[in-house]
């Protein structure tokens, strides 16, 4: 899912201060000073072709989420489910930086980082249903998939732990002098724990080939981020190992992969880890048994109406002629019937075996 068209430009990055706050520069070594704005007309430019790629994989993600929910309704998901509804951007844009090889790790909100990396939507959503198909043969539930083949490292469950295997990814292509970069997303409360710093400090001393995306959707469980966190421009965390940084517009597909080409060339010219802070916004609550009661109806559906990440895309696409409204719907039906035959294989395919149990356990 490389993208070989031309880079786009640097755009404005976000503030952290609220929700539907204006884009406003900084810069990467977290200065606060404003650069040049080298974009034209005052608006990063994507292709055709990239429009067209961006809107259909942020729309593959988007219907198959909200159809994760109505399984987990129906019962046929059990245990943890957390989704990505509303920050569909970040991974689309970061995923279009990356070259053939390079590796992604993530947190429990990973279903959208999975199918970014074309990862199969049925053995994704067979997974989630617990069934013999799943990436993990129906043992690892929502938060403990993986596939080596499409270079995804999991969905871990443990706060902050994939910061630190992240790291160790970086440290083994360092090692084999292979060219690779590595992904390391987490979260706004995962940003403060422990072996983040530990993780930024390695990173550092080692000049490893990382780049950690912080996916700040204003909440943790629960809890905004002004509450949880003494400082929020969360790009200026890695300042006391001088690792670079910055705050990008996570809910604009073309602002993240403009910051993610930067951040990518940084780490695989050998220059050490990069820091991006994505400022996006979560629809659903923290997990599917969170109500979100922490925050107004009418903030999110502000959010919705002002910034959704597809929706810029698809106007974009019909003022620029790219596509007609018919031509988006028939993506979108093309999208859907992915996602139900997924959902169809998902509750169709047999559990397993009660012998699995005891397979693929180290001991």
């Amino acid at each position: 899912m490389a993208a070989t068209a031309a880079k786009a430009a640097p755009t404005k990055r976000a503030r952290t201060t609220s929700p539907d706050a204006a884009p406003k520069p900084k810069s990467a070594n977290g200065s606060g000073k404003a650069r040049a704005a080298p974009w034209a007309n005052g608006a990063l430019k994507f292709t055709k072709e990239q429009e067209l790629h961006a809107h259909r994989e942020m729309l593959l993600i988007r219907r198959f989420e909200e159809k994760a929910g109505q399984l987990y309704g129906m019962g046929l998901i059990g245990g943890f489910c957390h989704l990505y509804i509303g920050q569909e951007a970040v991974v689309i844009g970061m995923q279009m930086a990356l070259e053939q090889g390079d590796q992604v790790i993530t947190g429990y909100r990973d279903h959208g980082h999975m199918l970014a990396c074309e990862m199969d939507p049925k053995g994704v959503m067979a997974e989630l249903t617990g069934r013999r198909g799943g990436y993990s043969k129906g043992k690892g539930g929502s938060m403990h998939m993986f596939s080596v083949e499409k270079q995804f490292y999991g969905g871990h469950g443990i706060v902050g732990a994939q910061v630190s295997l992240g790291t160790g990814l970086a440290f083994a292509n360092k090692y084999r002098k292979n060219g690779k970069v590595t992904l390391a997303y987490f979260g706004d409360g995962a940003s403060n724990q422990g072996q983040v710093y530990e993780s930024f400090n390695m990173a550092k001393l080692w000049k490893l080939p990382v780049v950690y995306v912080i996916e700040n959707n204003k909440y943790g469980m629960g809890t905004s981020v002004e509450r949880a966190s003494s400082n929020t421009n969360l790009s200026s965390r890695g300042l006391s190992f001088e690792i670079p940084g910055e705050q990008v517009d996570g809910m604009d597909v073309r602002a993240v992969k403009a910051a993610g080409d930067r951040a990518v060339k940084h780490a695989r010219d050998g220059k050490g880890p990069y820091i991006l802070e994505m400022v996006t916004y979560r629809y659903r609550g923290h997990s599917m048994s969170d109500p979100a009661k922490y925050r107004s109806k009418d903030e999110v559906q502000k959010m919705r109406e002002t910034h959704d990440p597809i929706e810029q895309v698809r106007k974009r696409l019909v003022e620029a002629k790219f596509a007609t409204e018919d031509e988006l719907k028939a993506v979108d039906k093309e999208v859907r019937d992915i996602v139900n035959a997924a959902a169809e294989f998902a509750t169709n395919d047999p559990e397993p075996d009660p012998s699995e149990l005891w397979t693929d356990i180290l001991r």
